[in-house]
């Protein structure tokens, strides 16, 4: 691009930025939160004030999130396998090597961590990196939900709420002990037990890491001096930031344990007592 064709652009973009600024202060009427920003780190932590009528129930607005994550990776899952799958070719499109290198990180890694058993980690470790990344990055969206007050508000992330992120890390650690169970039987039992702490770590991990962007983004949003803009580029950084990450750590902790206590340990034969004492009397 040259010196004209650049000095054009940023003309252009700076006159769109000034535009979009004097739009904002004059259609700007003042505070229209209905809750202090008090009151909305609390419930962002505890999910005690703004619930949704669910069927009649006054739910958590993450369990929703969950069901819609659940049923999107449903969706593009059919739509891939029926309209795109058939259609791949030696030689891939841009969007079948998206899809190769995405599934073919999950089976390397499981591969690489249980070279002896990894005929279902693969799928259970693409499963759960993908249901955290798109459950992670699904608030980006802004999807609203009416709570049983009237507000409307942007539905969490599945994983912000404590309880579906206790369901992740254990629901992981149940998957774990089954791959010691299948290759060790009771001994992998023994074996997965003694990690007791690993569910507690990964779960308050996925917790803590979505709760503080989603924390810090609140209280970016409520001071009007950085609530111009600031807010959307604080909230897009840390959402998919945290979306790599925490999809990477849990199935990497995933992978590893897995393939420690799946791995076969054979047993080492006995010495006879009495191999033993003719070698003592014979010195």
């Amino acid at each position: 691009m040259d010196k004209g064709k650049r000095t054009r652009f940023l003309v252009v973009m700076s006159i769109i930025l000034v535009l979009l600024l004097v739009s904002i202060i004059i259609t700007y009427k003042g505070d229209t939160h209905h809750e202090t920003v008090k009151e909305a780190m609390r419930d962002a932590v505890l999910h005690g004030e703004n619930r949704i009528n669910f069927f009649g129930l006054s739910v958590n607005p993450s369990l929703i999130s969950a069901y819609l994550v659940t049923a999107i990776l449903l969706v593009m899952a059919l739509i891939i396998r029926i309209f795109f799958i058939p259609r791949f070719e030696l030689v891939p499109g841009k969007f079948q090597a998206l899809i190769e290198m995405w599934v073919g990180y999950f089976d390397n890694l499981a591969k690489t961590s249980s070279p002896h058993l990894n005929s279902v980690l693969g799928a259970y470790v693409f499963t759960a990196g993908s249901y955290i990344f798109l459950g992670t990055i699904f608030e980006l969206f802004g999807i609203q939900g009416i709570t049983t007050e009237g507000y409307s508000i942007s539905l969490p992330a599945p994983l912000a709420d404590i309880n579906g992120a206790i369901a992740m890390g254990v629901f992981s650690y149940t998957f774990i002990l089954s791959g010691g169970v299948w290759a060790n039987k009771l001994k992998g039992v023994g074996l997965t037990l003694k990690e007791f702490s690993l569910p507690i770590s990964m779960s308050f991990r996925l917790y803590g890491a979505l709760l503080s962007g989603m924390l810090v983004t609140e209280l970016v949003y409520y001071f009007i001096t950085l609530s111009f803009g600031v807010p959307v580029i604080v909230g897009v950084l840390f959402t998919l930031v945290h979306a790599v990450v925490q999809a990477y750590v849990l199935t990497m902790l995933t992978s590893f344990y897995y393939g420690e206590v799946s791995e076969v340990h054979e047993k080492k034969p006995k010495e006879k007592k009495h191999k033993k004492a003719k070698a003592v009397a014979e010195v």
